[in-house]
């Protein structure tokens, strides 16, 4: 079986980041599976998971990899990724789309993930911008999510509307289904 690794690349983004990436893994053999990539303000965040071909060893590209961006003074971490369903899978559950919205303030991503966590949901995607100040449509999270079918739904919804409330924040818990057809162009 071949070998997994997850790249994690940060630093100051610029355009050809990911080209330059996937050049070089390209140029190693490299079979890009999954690519995640965001700009937080001005840093660029990319994780790239990337099946290595046996002529390739892990150090090797590592070290191709921080030879190839040094230019663009980017930071490459890299892992071995454990692809064992039975440890490393989360359970399975029905997709929702959590939506904040609120004044910025200390506290508001630690305040819902908190709930989320005691009842087992599992976050597979986070998209938090706080740009407004004291002006809440400028502030917004959203949250994909994984709920589980063991999870007590109505008490989650109960404990996560007044931990929004709490919080001052606008919430809204939406099926992914539901949220991908009302916001279809």
């Amino acid at each position: 079986m071949a070998e997994k690794v997850v790249i994690s690349v940060l630093g100051r983004d610029r355009p050809g980041i990911v080209a330059a990436v996937s050049q070089i893994l390209l140029e190693k053999g490299c079979n890009i599976e999954d690519v995640s990539q965001t700009m937080l303000q001005t840093e660029f965040a990319g994780i790239f998971i990337a099946t290595l071909p046996g002529s390739c060893a892990p150090s090797e590209l590592l070290e191709k990899l921080r030879e190839g961006l040094g230019h663009l003074d980017l930071e490459v971490v890299m892992k071995a990724l454990i692809d064992d369903p039975k440890t490393s899978s989360p359970q399975s559950g029905e997709p929702f789309v959590v939506t904040t919205m609120g004044s910025d303030r200390l506290g508001l991503v630690a305040g819902i993930t908190d709930v989320m966590a005691r009842f087992r949901v599992n976050i597979t995607n986070l998209k938090a911008i706080f740009r407004g100040g004291n002006d809440p449509h400028g502030n917004t999270m959203i949250y994909e999510v994984s709920i589980p079918e063991s999870a007590d739904f109505r008490a989650f919804r109960r404990e996560l509307l007044a931990r929004s409330k709490a919080l001052g924040l606008e919430l809204n818990l939406q099926h992914r289904d539901i949220f991908e057809a009302i916001h279809r162009v």
